[in-house]
């Protein structure tokens, strides 16, 4: 087990040349290939530079580069349009779908008493360790996993073994490792690298990884210079853990703002490109919740929302229970067997929620008032909204607007912004 590269601080910036160098170090050092498979993120992780990074890695491996599975996990597939514009010169007929519905395969199960006991009893299910079939089937000597490590709802930070086992992951696999993250409480893991969802998902890891071929994981962390442009800080490449946990120390020091004042009023834009569903657009209320004010009000401009669920199913109870809180949730879960049938709905319902601390004002391009109130979220014009509130003009941080002090977030998921006074001193210390 190696770490094969490793670079970045948080005053770094990588050129392409240097990224590029430090990639071709690595795979390297690997020897020879003759079939790989790529599992990068889809276009809801556009900013992470794992289209770049997988554009170097065909041009790297050629012929030998045979497969580029996106890690969909629920979301839509990507369009030829945004493959183009991720992926560059990197061939469209290498792209394949992943369906979490029907191409899985179930390489073992994480025993429920180890899922009892990192959730602290919370849950008492196994779970199974699922991935998409042609990683196991596919004859290849190679998976190169390629991703962002940044806080996370539901796993505390993203990437590392998650890409795999829920990038590419199955129904109850899914559904269980979401829900698991909500009832042991979101707030109380966002920003950590050691939680019981990564607990599961490095026990899968170690104990049915031998199932597949190597895995090699090429680890980004990535945020915003002083100018505002959008720059790698770190890259860390390896076949174990090591690179993601470095990757994760970095990221809490790029992607982690630990402010010494709350907010009473956040504006967060999503990009129209990139956000197209609340599924993925709450991520305005994961990543500000820890930061807002009891009574706040958060605004959220979604000029590409038109729809809540990528999923069908997961659409339909969206609009059915709306961001309830957690208690209406979990009681919905006992008597509604499509509801328990769907737990990262259910645990969905409970990550978008304010639990009525404050207020989630939403204002889309595509949805209805009745549609909005409909999921107990309040409704806000978007002209109207984007009129006072225009992100053309306003800086990521701190704004005043008509006399009045605002917090925007220019894309919410590059991030993570929580209130110190809201954690003792061992948690402010150790993030």
């Amino acid at each position: 087990m190696s770490l094969f590269f490793a670079a970045g601080s948080k005053d770094t910036e990588m050129s392409g040349a240097e990224v590029r160098e430090g990639l071709r170090a690595a795979l390297g050092k690997l020897g020879e290939r003759k079939r790989v498979v790529v599992v990068p993120p889809d276009f809801t992780r556009f900013h992470s530079k794992a289209g770049e990074l997988t554009e170097m890695a065909w041009e790297f491996y050629g012929d030998a580069l045979v497969d580029v599975l996106p890690a969909l996990g629920t979301h839509t597939p990507m369009s030829d349009g945004q493959i183009a514009t991720m992926f560059g010169e990197t061939p469209r007929e290498l792209f394949r779908v992943h369906d979490w519905r029907r191409d899985i395969v179930t390489l073992g199960e994480v025993p429920g008493e180890f899922v009892r006991e990192v959730s602290e009893g919370k849950v008492e299910y196994s779970w199974p360790a699922q991935v998409n079939k042609l990683l196991r089937d596919g004859g290849h000597d190679l998976i190169l996993s390629i991703g962002q490590v940044v806080p996370h709802e539901v796993v505390g930070m993203a990437n590392g073994s998650k890409n795999l086992f829920i990038g590419t992951g199955g129904v109850m696999g899914i559904h269980r490792s979401h829900f698991l993250g909500a009832v042991y409480g979101m707030e109380r893991m966002m920003g950590r690298a050691d939680t019981p969802v990564r607990r599961v998902l490095n026990y899968a890891s170690e104990h049915f990884g031998k199932m597949l071929p190597q895995i090699v994981y090429v680890q980004t962390v990535v945020n915003k210079n002083a100018a505002g442009e959008l720059v790698m800080r770190g890259l860390f490449i390896g076949d174990d853990n090591e690179c993601f946990e470095l990757a994760a120390a970095l990221s809490l020091e790029c992607n982690f703002l630990m402010m010494d004042r709350e907010i009473k009023k956040a504006v967060v834009f999503l990009d129209p490109d990139e956000f197209h569903s609340t599924w993925l657009g709450n991520k305005s209320v994961y990543r500000t919740r820890m930061a807002l004010a009891d009574g706040a009000e958060l605004i959220v401009l979604a000029p590409g929302v038109r729809e809540f669920g990528e999923d069908k199913t997961i659409d339909m109870l969206i609009r059915r229970y709306g961001y309830c809180g957690t208690p209406a949730t979990l009681e919905a879960v006992k008597h509604d067997p499509e509801l328990a049938a769907n737990l990262s709905a259910a645990a969905h319902l409970i990550h978008g929620s304010s639990e009525g601390r404050f207020t989630i004002r939403y204002c889309p391009g595509h949805l209805t008032r009745e549609e909005i109130e409909g999921v107990h979220f309040a409704y806000g014009d978007l002209g109207e909204y984007s009129a006072k509130y225009d992100p053309a003009v306003l800086k990521d941080g701190w704004n005043v607007v008509d006399g009045e002090e605002i917090f925007y977030v220019s894309n919410p998921g590059l991030g993570l912004w929580a209130y110190r006074g809201r954690f003792g001193p061992a948690r402010t210390a150790g993030v």
